[in-house]
């Protein structure tokens, strides 16, 4: 980042005007703008920084590190994601659930002969507490 930024900056460096001049009490001054009759100008050249090979190495080290790191915390985001879509779809499944099974009203259950087997009162309310329960631990 902060290369890119130099980078940027650097044919702003390059085409900028710098003056030296010296005032009376002896001091040397720096400044855009010629402040003095006998300010010269001086030409300003960036430093290039020659890195050695450990430093390099380090470097993309540090690099690696970070891409790694970045690409964990995509991974987690997108897992964490894919969770909560799961838990979504399931708390509607439950939710869709509970609304089918309104108050006062007869269910039944077909069983291997072909014969209806309806459903108590109590098995109801134990259904309807079931899914109220579910509800509740999974989807507040």
């Amino acid at each position: 980042m902060r290369t890119w930024l130099c980078l940027l900056l650097l044919p702003g460096l390059a085409a900028a005007e710098i003056y030296r001049w010296v005032d009376a009490d002896g001091r040397v001054h720096f400044g855009q703008r010629p402040a003095a009759a006998g300010a010269e100008q001086v030409e300003v050249r960036p430093q290039v920084i020659e890195r050695d090979a450990a430093t390099r190495e380090r470097l993309e080290r540090t690099e690696r590190f970070y891409d790694a790191r970045r690409q964990e915390q995509a991974d987690a985001a997108a897992s964490s994601a894919q969770r909560q879509a799961k838990r979504d779809q399931e708390c509607g499944e439950l939710r869709r659930r509970l609304a089918q099974v309104p108050e006062g009203l007869r269910y039944y259950r077909k069983e291997a002969n072909g014969e209806r087997s309806y459903y108590s009162d109590e098995e109801l309310d134990a259904a309807r507490r079931q899914l109220r329960q579910r509800l509740a631990e999974r989807c507040t």
